[in-house]
């Protein structure tokens, strides 16, 4: 099974590119972005030494399904998929800021509640919670978006007060936060899914503000099988889960966490394409289609190549 790793593409007004952790992000005359989501995959931090055969494809067409089916809540950056790899789209200006909505205490949030935090970001946590458990309605917990190291929990008064963003501005894309987790929400119960949290980002784009990135991925969100969910929460139970969470659990199983001294355990072919399979289970839970995947005859970077070109071509 073969795997896109890392790209080196040369488009007609490239003016730059950038290499994220699993994206490459190419700029067309400050114009446009062509969004290359690779088989890369990362887990604390740290990008893993081999690739996940169609992860790219399972994420890109996610986030396009999940773009498109929440447009009519606020414009987006999307302007076309011209390869299953690949979306196309407006080049905005980012806020330095991830919008991060929570609707039950789990994770990192739980991990701080449990050491006796009672407000994040700005936000009161009512006392006597258990893990996973609903909050009263979603709360918004926003990171800054850091070019390295971890994210840190930032309050709507701080963002505003240090000028990442206007008070007008952060209010918009707050309202845009609750709508577009609302409209998830709905989505995924359709599929016997809870949607328990995601991260959003957004930018402006001629003074408008716009919803960019990717959204409401397996990376991006936390989703719990609806199934089972109450009857686990009254039994104190791990909850059934939707999301990379598996890797980071093999990793720890394996005694790395990114930490001094910690090897990385080696990543089999074997290993691989089971990750590549339960990203694709994945991808048909969420979204209740069978995916499909894109052909493997060739080089995936020619075809990506190929298809970009003549889409930039026909779109001057």
């Amino acid at each position: 099974m073969k795997a896109l790793t890392n790209t080196d593409f040369h488009f007609d007004g490239q003016k730059s590119v950038y290499h994220g952790k699993v994206r490459d992000v190419y700029n067309i005359n400050d114009d446009l972005i062509v969004m290359v989501a690779t088989d890369r995959i990362s887990a604390f931090d740290v990008i893993l030494p081999k690739g996940i055969p169609f992860k790219g494809q399972v994420l890109n067409q996610i986030a396009a399904k999940f773009l498109d089916a929440t447009n009519d809540i606020c414009p987006n950056w999307k302007l076309a998929c011209p390869d299953p790899m690949v979306t196309v789209g407006l080049k905005c200006d980012g806020f330095r800021v991830e919008m991060i909505i929570r609707s039950i205490l789990t994770g990192s949030a739980w991990r701080a509640y449990k050491d006796g935090c009672r407000e994040l970001c700005g936000v009161t946590l009512p006392e006597g919670m258990k893990e996973n458990q609903r909050f009263p309605e979603p709360i918004v917990t926003p990171t800054t978006k850091a070019d390295s190291g971890h994210d840190l929990n930032i309050s709507k008064e701080e963002i505003i007060a240090q000028g990442i963003m206007s008070a007008e501005d952060y209010a918009i894309v707050e309202q845009y936060t609750r709508q577009l987790f609302k409209r998830g929400q709905e989505i995924a119960t359709k599929q016997g899914l809870i949607l328990v949290d995601t991260k959003y980002e957004f930018g402006k784009h001629d003074g408008k503000v716009y919803l960019i990135d990717e959204i409401h991925t397996p990376d991006s969100s936390r989703y719990f099988y609806a199934d089972g969910y109450e009857e686990k929460f009254a039994k104190g139970e791990p909850q059934k889960q939707l999301s990379k969470e598996f890797v980071r659990q093999w990793l720890i199983e394996h005694n790395f966490m990114n930490e001094p001294g910690q090897k990385m355990p080696e990543i089999t072919d074997e290993y691989a394409e089971s990750v590549s399979e339960r990203y694709i289970e994945l991808y048909e839970h969420i979204t209740g289609e069978t995916f499909d995947k894109a052909a493997e005859e060739g080089d995936i970077a020619a075809r990506i190549e190929k298809n970009v070109k003549e889409y930039l071509a026909h779109n001057k």
